[in-house]
């Protein structure tokens, strides 16, 4: 059917007159619309004036609550920036660095300083060829690409050029002649390194969605939890805390293990202090004292002479002759704190696996949001347990020992040789060598433990270079008992490349060398170049699968990527020192603990404790407040430092951002300039704990 045709028409004005519509198919009928009245135009129009008013006057409001929130933070930047240039003048002004430290220190002095030294050279040089360069653009030689300002040098009379454009000519001639090549041969090196480590990062990443994706987790059999929970079958257990002048938590720690939910007859506790501080040791008896009283088994050792350090002291715990009574041993650190129902979920797993040494626990943190430097680390160490960690129990059934939250199997320490003092890396000594003898690890990732972060950058690069360093000494050791042991070809790769050198020596040594030491040069040697995917696509990718198993810190990653690039200083040198024996690479410095979640400080706590011994003699207690005070003392000498070689390494990093600017080179000078930006503000400790 044919759609029917309209015709508009109308006589005089519109208004008040009507409007005829006329459609010329013949089954419609005529229909006759009344137009409307002025009196309704002017009401409408009434209307409409009023709606603009109030809507100007909302637009008004808005703008207004707009501009006092963009006030009020202009106001908070501007306070916080004031008190940042408060921080930094007063840090300036202390003239505390990392070179007048007091207390002890895993570096040599030395190797310290000769490292300090080279970066000092870089950071020299580079403000020399940035004034160079700078003098050379504002002649005229800021061309696009080097070829075009060698294609000036060879095509330029030579009658033209003066003094400088001599000088230039000769420079641009000798970097691309001597030094472009090898920089760019080092730089191709680390870039198949870069590539190699993040393909290795991308498989544990995909063995985790797997496990995730299938609901994969180590599971005891069910006669196990029916021994447990019905026949009453449980088998001794010794636990261990080792700890050394450690007051800010030793209460909690003792508290949660005298809690675990265990039979008093099948549980013993070994308190092995190492303090050396009469305050500590005190506090520590009377408390072992007190949980006797209420029914504990729990003994307190104490070893004069701190030989060997925790493995020392975790040796002399098993050297006792009553250890032989019992089955497993579980062992904290001083600032761990077990659930009560730790050794049900984890004693279990042994249950008719008699290859299985070891059941490893997860950790988790009190104070991951207490700073930026916390939270950063829990960035780090939640991807370590939750990716590394469980791929590597679920797949090939070895890891790492974390030190701590773990249960051994008394039998498999014994066969592997016992704790070593060879290494600062104890913990990963006795991993190695037990699964070189065919034990197989457990890791339980529902099972966490809570424990403490490093509140202060001072204890976390300490803590780190301890970390880095002793795995370097356990490779030179262990490389030739791993190449004659009777295992797998595919265990001893994954041992040797992948365990020791892809982790622990590839990846400090690329990202130290490729982003603080390569890409700066670059900027001045240009013939040499780093692709934008190497210094921007794949490192963020990277810091996004890191952050995956944290999604709250997503508002971090730049912060973790930056950081983590900083750390590399610390690492590389770390690895460095334990590779090749340099320096004091064998001392343990304990980890600084902050006590965030023991009640009460140490003064109330001895005041209650002397309370309750009235037949204590009046000398001792004398000589226990002064202790105490002198302890009050040093504690208020605290204070922030600030660290040379991150700090030489922000100028250095900073100068060749200033120069990428002359060559236009916009993701490389926004990485510099943020990368300087965050070695600035580690060299001058303002991203952890602030005590000055």
């Amino acid at each position: 059917m044919a759609l029917p045709s309209f015709n508009w028409w109308g006589k005089g004005s519109h208004k008040g007159t009507p409007v005829v519509v006329t459609m010329e198919n013949p089954n419609w009928s005529m229909v006759e619309l009344e137009a409307p009245s002025e009196s309704d135009f002017q009401t409408s129009t009434v209307t409409q004036e009023k709606a603009r008013g109030k809507n100007a006057k909302q637009l008004t409001w808005v703008l207004l609550l707009k501009a006092h929130r963009a006030a009020g933070c202009l106001t908070s930047v501007a306070s916080t920036l004031f008190s940042l240039g408060s921080t930094i003048r007063r840090r300036v002004i202390s003239g505390q660095t990392d070179n007048n430290d007091s207390t002890p220190s895993t570096e040599n002095k030395t190797v310290k300083t000769r490292f300090y030294n080279c970066i000092k050279a870089f950071l020299w040089l580079s403000l020399l060829l940035l004034g160079f360069e700078i003098a050379a653009y504002f002649k005229g030689w800021h061309f696009g690409a080097p070829k075009l300002q060698l294609q000036y040098i060879f095509t330029a009379p030579f009658g033209v050029r003066d003094l400088f454009d001599g000088l230039y000519t000769r420079w641009v001639l000798i970097r691309v002649g001597y030094l472009a090549p090898p920089l760019q041969f080092l730089a191709n090196v680390c870039i198949i390194l870069f590539i190699v480590q993040s393909l290795d990062r991308l498989v544990l990443c995909l063995g985790c969605f797997w496990i995730r994706f299938k609901k994969i987790k180590p599971i005891p059999k069910q006669d196990a939890i029916v021994d447990l929970e019905e026949n009453g079958f449980f088998p001794m257990v010794l636990v261990q805390i080792p700890m050394c002048n450690e007051k800010e938590v030793y209460q909690q720690s003792i508290a949660a293990v005298c809690n675990l939910d265990w039979p008093k007859s099948k549980i013993l506790i070994q308190i092995l202090d190492d303090s050396d501080e009469p305050t500590t040791q005190l506090l520590i008896k009377e408390e072992v004292h007190k949980w006797q009283q209420e029914g504990a088994r729990i003994v307190y050792r104490h070893r004069v002479i701190r030989d060997g350090y925790k493995a020392g002291n975790l040796k002399s715990g098993m050297s006792y002759s009553y250890v032989k009574e019992y089955e497993f041993v579980a062992i904290f650190d001083a600032d761990f704190q077990p659930a009560p129902d730790f050794l049900k979920r984890t004693i279990p797993h042994f249950k008719d696996n008699e290859d299985v040494g070891l059941v490893q626990a997860r950790w988790s943190f009190v104070n991951k949001d207490e700073n930026l430097l916390t939270r950063l680390q829990n960035v780090n160490l939640s991807f370590h347990f939750e990716v590394e960690q469980q791929v590597n129990g679920v797949f090939i059934n070895f890891f790492g020992f974390n030190g701590t939250a773990g249960v051994w199997r008394i039998k498999a320490l014994e066969e592997s040789g016992g704790w070593l003092e060879r290494t600062t890396v104890e913990d990963m000594d006795i991993a190695v060598r037990a699964h070189l003898l065919g034990w197989k690890f457990v890791f339980i990732n529902d099972v966490e433990c809570q424990c403490e972060l490093p509140e202060s950058y001072e204890a976390y690069r300490k803590q780190q270079h301890r970390w880095h360093s002793g795995p370097m000494q356990l490779f030179r050791l262990c490389l030739p008992d791993i190449i004659r042991a009777k295992i797998s070809m595919w265990k001893k790769f994954n041992m040797i490349f992948l365990f020791f050198l892809l982790r622990k020596l590839i990846l400090p040594f690329y990202s130290f060398t490729l982003f603080c030491i390569i890409l700066p040069m670059t900027m001045f040697i240009p013939e040499a170049e780093l692709p934008a995917w190497v210094v921007c696509y794949i490192p963020a990718t990277m810091s996004f699968l890191n952050i995956l198993p944290t999604p709250k810190s997503f508002p971090f990653i730049v912060p973790y990527l930056l950081f983590e690039n900083t750390m590399s200083v610390t690492k590389f040198n770390a690895m460095i020192s334990g590779l090749f024996q340099l320096g004091s690479a064998y001392e343990w410095v304990v980890t600084k603990k902050s006590g965030r979640s023991s009640e009460g400080d140490l003064v109330s706590l001895v005041e209650k404790e002397t309370k309750q011994q009235r037949g204590e003699s009046e000398p001792n207690l004398d000589e226990t407040k002064t202790d105490i005070l002198r302890e009050q003392k040093s504690r208020q000498k605290k204070h922030n430092r600030m660290y040379t070689k991150e700090l030489a390494l922000a100028f250095l990093l900073l100068t060749a951002s200033a120069r990428s600017l002359l060559s236009a080179q916009g993701i490389h000078f926004y990485f510099l300039l943020f990368q300087g930006i965050s070695f600035l503000l580690v060299g001058l400790d303002l991203i952890g704990e602030q005590v000055l």
